[in-house]
């Protein structure tokens, strides 16, 4: 099926070189020019995976992004930005972008990074649960239930508690993380890694700050810690 791609940007340049490229590698293509037209498209037209500028008028990208996420955890969230601080890109991942990245960017990262979130979506869907400690994950719903009490995951946080749980015990690095999970194999921040297991400790820990299932080991990397 024809997957479609929301993209979110006031440079109309921008926009018109990434719908030309995306339909050329056969997905459909949507745009808005403004965080609200933005909104209502990705709430209104259920886009497969969503491209959105941080620079938007009406209302900002990481404003959108978490109303986006209010309405679907799901759909992807890729986040262009011109930005180059530290804070705005984790800002980004905190408002609940799945990853981003920064302009200028070659077409090559870009659609890589594209079809490595769309591919992560379908495969999950294997109808299995998995049944760790008090978590209850089911694979096929997207669901996750911590002591009989639905926890709401975003796409990327599901995915990596689902890695990591099916795997206990087991230390992953954060390179290898985001090649397993998010599916980059060349491209990638590890610090995206970091702050969606410090969101998802945030869900699934009682004590965040000490956790006891997504662990870390030190200059390795992270493991999930079975009781």
């Amino acid at each position: 099926m024809e997957k479609t791609i929301l993209i979110v940007d006031d440079e109309a340049p921008i926009v018109d070189m990434l719908k030309f490229n995306l339909q050329k590698a056969g997905y459909k293509t949507i745009a808005a020019y403004d965080g609200k037209a933005g909104l209502e498209l990705a709430v209104g037209k259920k886009p497969d995976l969503i491209l959105l500028d941080v620079m938007l008028p009406k209302m900002d990208g990481f404003e959108v992004c978490r109303k986006i996420r209010e309405a679907d955890r799901a759909v992807p969230i890729l986040m262009l930005t011109a930005r180059e601080e530290e804070i705005d890109k984790v800002f980004g991942l905190e408002s609940g972008a799945d990853d981003y990245i920064t302009k200028p960017f070659s077409i090559r990262e870009l659609m890589a990074r594209v079809k490595a979130n769309l591919r992560r979506g379908t495969e999950s869907a294997d109808n299995g649960i998995i049944n760790i400690d008090s978590l209850e994950i089911n694979t096929g719903l997207y669901v996750v239930k911590k002591a009989g009490v639905q926890v709401e995951l975003t796409l990327r946080e599901f995915e990596l508690l689902k890695f990591l749980a099916g795997q206990p015990g087991r230390i992953f690095s954060r390179e290898m993380l985001l090649e397993k999970v998010w599916g980059y194999e060349y491209f990638g921040d590890v610090r995206t890694v970091d702050v969606t297991v410090r969101r998802l400790r945030e869900k699934i820990e009682d004590n965040p700050a000490a956790p006891e299932r997504i662990m870390t080991k030190r200059g390795v990397g992270y493991y999930y810690n079975k009781a």
